[in-house]
């Protein structure tokens, strides 16, 4: 058996799996390629893959539904594939757990850098050293667990994976370069929005208001800590670092 990570892509889109197993074969992946939603579940449970490309749009069952069921059998990691400006599609896969997506068309290079932090970020985390809590939040970094009131709490394995960071260092500063290259990988460490859109999910998850930081906090420009900087959007202080803290 190979000891490069094998890939499960699934799309209806003959030229599409062909691209994908093209360019990831080059880049030195296995790969295995489904038709469709049933197959790619069939295919799925014969060759155990290390991590799933799913189209979100498929005839039979979608890449959300295929996602999901993926997930009741073992926590595989998932991509899914996008048509170009299907927000609503993303957020929704996003929310169930995907742990990344790339719209259509994308460059072979940008398809095989995303697979290969997925894999790394899902492969590389160190156990914990115990319980985390912050109030009514308890996070298990042995067990990789996190509960809110007493309720576990559902979180994809990026969203553990950022949180873990930030539970590690309580009451410190982390810059986001720090973060984006620490969770996603170098090729992440200037994607600034990115790293907003995930904390703020995150922030949800462990109970957060609408507009409130709750127990992640980020600051800009020369804000003190506590509080959030008054910059104005665009401004040369909000383009600096912006530091996330739990506590």
């Amino acid at each position: 058996m190979g000891t490069q990570p094998l890939v499960l892509v699934a799309d209806d889109e003959p030229r599409i799996t062909k691209l994908v197993s093209i360019a990831l074969s080059e880049e030195g992946f296995r790969v295995v390629t489904a038709t469709g939603g049933e197959d790619a579940l069939a295919k799925a449970e014969e060759v155990r893959p290390d991590i799933v490309l799913l189209d979100i749009v498929m005839p039979d069952l979608d890449g959300i539904e295929v996602m999901r069921q993926l997930r009741e059998q073992r926590p595989v990691p998932v991509i899914l594939l996008t048509a170009k400006g299907a927000t609503a599609d993303k957020a929704k896969g996003l929310d169930l757990g995907a742990d990344d997506y790339i719209a259509k068309p994308f460059h072979p290079d940008e398809l095989a850098a995303r697979v290969r932090a997925v894999i790394r970020r899902s492969s590389g985390v160190e156990p914990g050293a115990g319980v985390l809590a912050f109030d009514d939040v308890e996070i298990d970094l042995e067990r990789r667990m996190v509960r809110r009131n007493g309720e576990l709490v559902q979180l994809s394995r990026t969203e553990w994976l950022l949180l873990q960071h930030l539970a590690t260092h309580p009451g410190k500063v982390v810059l986001h370069t720090e973060l984006l290259t620490k969770v996603w990988g170098p090729e992440y460490r200037d994607d600034l929005q990115y790293l907003r859109v995930w904390i703020s999910r995150v922030r949800r998850k462990l109970g957060a208001k609408p507009g409130e930081p709750g127990r992640i906090k980020t600051f800009q420009g020369t804000a003190a800590a506590g509080h959030e900087s008054s910059a104005p959007a665009g401004s040369d202080a909000e383009r600096e670092e912006s530091p996330a803290v739990v506590g």
